[in-house]
């Protein structure tokens, strides 16, 4: 095998692919990266069993052939390497890397491609979303994914199509976050439950134009955008009842400004007990008090305006729980709606969008 690419356009795909290896341990094929140079292109694939990778980039090809290498070393030896193109030599068990800025030269030991895995191909259909409705569902719910180990059917997102609409969920028992997109034309599939790594690496990796390739199988989810082909093995398990947690009839609410919000949280929260993370939400008509609770290390406290015109009440919460979904909502104002407070509170955007946020209150002493 002999070709000639672009050091940033191969380095940019060998990091996703290093990611989806990284979490092993154990030198096996499995720690290898797979190259299949023919044509104009070089094929790329990474797995970790349960999630495959697979992505393509133009290349100068000499001489095609197939080989795999160590993830981790070809990474870093990318990573190390100046910009330029880079030629790319396989001869009696070793792949050499030459670059001509710096006369940089480097070699590593090869493993046949006999021994890497097949990746499985969907027998069922495809259906197409917009890649930027895609990532706004998995940006709105992959952060409350539980990862209580023992709770397994909790430790991915919800998908599921129904009435009409596609939907995501995610959940650790202490709050849940939901959003809903319109999708008519796409046939009803049960729920799965996706683990959040290949998620991960399309937040990361997609942008906002062009459309997302879904397919879903009793066991497997195959996702494709751009030159990238992904799959993950799905976590077995029964989601919990979501639509039974989501509350009714909150009768009590107020509205902020969501980055002074954000901002006093992140000060408050520097002196709260970090065991337990509670901050607490004062409420009195037109102010909104957010503060924690005398400890060895002190308190703080810092008041912002709200629309509110009911009774002072104080709510305590899991600080994190706020803050988390403050981040990934895009409006200046969101609405915070209860009915007492000792009992679950609704995030949402002003005005309303197709996403919510629910939270538990925690016990106030």
């Amino acid at each position: 095998m002999k070709f000639t690419c672009n050091r940033s356009v191969l380095l940019k795909e060998i990091a996703i692919a290093n990611e989806i290896i990284a979490s092993r341990n154990v030198i096996s094929i499995l720690s290898n990266i797979y190259m299949e140079a023919a044509g104009d292109q070089l094929i790329i694939k990474a797995t970790d069993m349960k999630v495959n990778f697979e992505t393509k980039v133009p290349v100068q090809v000499v001489e095609p052939g197939v080989v795999t290498v160590f993830g981790e070393k070809f990474f870093g030896i990318l990573n190390s390497i100046p910009e330029g193109d880079l030629d790319f030599e396989q001869s009696e068990g070793k792949i050499t890397i030459k670059t001509a800025v710096k006369k940089a030269r480097f070699q590593l030991k090869v493993t046949s491609s006999e021994k890497y895995p097949e990746f499985a191909i969907s027998n069922n259909q495809f259906f197409n979303i917009p890649i930027k409705d895609f990532k706004s569902m998995v940006g709105q719910t992959v952060f409350a994914v539980s990862d209580d180990e023992t709770r397994y059917f909790m430790n991915g997102v919800f998908f599921e199509k129904a009435e009409g609409k596609l939907s995501m969920v995610a959940t650790d028992g202490r709050r849940l976050a939901c959003i809903s997109k319109p999708a008519e034309e796409v046939q009803d599939f049960s729920g799965v439950i996706i683990p959040p790594k290949i998620l991960n690496v399309i937040m990361k990796r997609s942008g906002d134009e062009g459309m997302v390739e879904i397919s879903v199988t009793d066991k497997t989810i195959f996702i494709q955008f751009g030159a990238y082909k992904l799959s993950s093995v799905l976590i077995e398990g029964q989601f919990p009842n979501y639509r039974r947690v989501i509350p009714e009839n909150q009768v009590n609410s107020f509205m902020a400004n969501r980055l002074e919000m954000l901002d006093a949280l992140k000060r408050v929260s520097l002196l709260v007990e970090q065991k337990s993370h509670r901050v607490y939400l004062g409420l009195n008509p037109g102010t909104v008090s957010v503060y924690c609770e005398e400890n060895e290390i002190g308190n703080a406290r810092e008041e912002i305006p709200c629309k509110y015109d009911g009774e002072e009440i104080s709510i305590a919460l899991n600080y994190r729980y706020i803050e988390e979904p403050l981040k990934v909502i895009k409006t200046d104002e969101i609405s915070v709606q209860f009915s007492e407070p000792t009992k679950a509170i609704t995030i949402s955007s002003v005005p309303a969008e197709d996403f919510f946020h629910i939270v538990m209150p925690m016990q106030t002493d």
